[in-house]
């Protein structure tokens, strides 16, 4: 392996199209301006880099763009998905889903205040501080919005959690912008499973060095009585805006020192979960929904890692426990719980 490790997560505009394969697999797990040229806005790839010494980040630079060819001079119709750049993690936004084609973050326990060496900020974030805001930096018409999600049935559910983004007051609350959320199952999923798997993700930083946490939005094919594959899938919103994902996915990449006589030396672990937006049980085994990453790029038409990092990195369920914990975060909560109030006017 090279000294350093570039991990791609490389994020395409065009789809690509899903097989039978993952669906199948997925679907067997029962569970209940001017005319003059622009630059050509471009939406860049996080670009995960672990040095010599194990340091990590999530490049935020930009790639270069290109200049527009001559028949799109008198208008440009993309970008599809926006780049955000957030305190805690990175996300592309889908303007025409409404919610993000996927987010990346970074996690160690310095972040999560678990450290032993680093202490909490003092400016750590409190989560009755923050409420859910529409973003102002989309366009209005592509924009998702609070009276969308208001009776709609559906949980606003983070795809990067508030808990993991404790570093600050507004990083917390930037968890809180509609383009880190998707419409999800309450009970019995992201109240309850989904936490679970995202409770999990962190507790990963006590065995792990850095770990990188993708989420992925998705929509699944099922194969119907006449023998046919189809996607279908809720829109919710008045008029109808934010398409409700069939599934989503969290993937998973772990580093740590080899060993302690070659802590420059890191050993890789990555591994992909893909879960029904469904009531799931809670004795439902984590280890059901494994899945191959490059059915997650395939199925979301996004390249989270090079070929060389999938095939030298060890599945996640070999170098820790792929187990859940079940606790029930918001039983303490049930009765102070509100629906989601009517959006102000």
């Amino acid at each position: 392996m090279s000294p350093s490790v570039i991990v791609h997560a490389a994020v395409f505009t065009a789809g690509a199209l899903l097989g039978g394969g993952i669906a199948t697999a997925v679907a067997s797990k029962k569970v209940t301006q001017p005319v003059a040229a622009v630059p050509v806005p471009v939406c860049p790839a996080p670009v995960v880099v672990v040095d010599d010494f194990g340091k990590a980040s999530i490049s935020k630079e930009m790639s270069i763009t290109s200049s527009l060819p001559s028949v799109l001079k008198h208008g440009n119709p993309g970008p599809v998905t926006d780049l955000l750049l957030r305190q805690a993690y990175a996300a592309g936004y889908d303007r025409r889903l409404r919610h993000p084609s996927w987010t990346a973050e970074h996690l160690t326990a310095a972040s999560l205040g678990r450290s032993a060496i680093t202490p909490p900020s003092e400016d750590a974030g409190d989560r009755s501080k923050s409420a859910f805001i529409e973003d102002r930096s989309i366009p209005a018409i592509f924009r998702a919005k609070l009276q969308d999600y208001f009776r709609s049935g559906y949980d606003r559910g983070h795809m990067v959690p508030a808990a993991d983004a404790k570093i600050s007051q507004e990083a917390m609350n930037e968890t809180f912008l509609l383009t880190n959320i998707a419409p999800q199952v309450g009970d019995g999923f992201n109240r309850h499973y989904w936490a679970y798997l995202e409770d999990w993700c962190r507790r990963l930083t006590g065995t792990f060095q850095d770990v990188y946490v993708f989420t992925v939005p998705l929509y699944l094919p099922r194969k119907d009585i006449d023998g046919k594959w189809r996607v279908t899938h809720e829109v919710i919103g008045t008029p109808p805006n934010v398409s409700v994902p069939t599934h989503f996915a969290k993937v998973v990449l772990t580093t740590k020192p080899k060993s302690p006589s070659n802590p420059d030396i890191l050993e890789l672990s990555s591994g992909a979960f893909v879960l029904p937006n469904a009531i799931i049980p809670d004795e439902a085994p984590l280890e059901s929904f494994v899945v191959p990453i490059e059915a997650v790029e395939r199925a979301a038409g996004i390249t989270l890692f090079s070929e060389a990092m999938k095939s030298t990195s060890k599945h996640i369920c070999q170098s820790t426990k792929c187990e859940i914990i079940v606790r029930r975060f918001d039983d303490a909560q049930k009765k102070a719980r509100k629906a989601i109030a009517a959006p102000r006017s």
